[in-house]
């Protein structure tokens, strides 16, 4: 934002480049907009890339897989990256699809359990203390 207010009173890249203490590159870069301060360019390619139509299909086919069992699929294939490098990229790339009734269980832990009403059993640990 600096080095565009700057060059809009005249600057030249040189003494913006001074002033700022970057390279005139990289001014020069910023002022044309080729790049964004604070965003870096990768050097290798994206490795989950490859996988994203696999990962796309499976999440349409269950949009409740879980990622452990996808991660076992791709290193399979060849992801080279480790389990939460790959979780990071699956929710960086937002490829899981929004689930509505997912939603409202967000930031705490939850187990989903199919059975009727009055089934279900709860031990107290005064109890399993003294269980057989």
């Amino acid at each position: 934002m600096e080095a565009h207010a700057l060059r809009k009173r005249g600057w030249t890249i040189t003494a913006i480049a001074n002033h700022l203490g970057r390279d005139r590159k990289t001014i020069r870069s910023y002022l044309l907009e080729e790049r964004q301060p604070g965003v870096r360019k990768r050097s290798l390619p994206d490795p989950l890339e490859t996988f994203v139509p696999y990962l796309t299909q499976r999440f349409c086919d269950d949009p409740h897989v879980w990622a452990s069992a996808l991660y076992d699929e791709v290193t399979r294939l060849g992801y080279p990256l480790s389990y939460p490098s790959f979780v990071r990229q699956v929710r960086n790339a937002k490829l899981r699809p929004h689930c509505e009734a997912c939603n409202g269980v967000k930031g705490r832990d939850t187990t989903e359990i199919a059975h009727p009403p009055g089934e279900e059993i709860q031990w107290d640990w005064f109890e399993r203390r003294h269980a057989p």
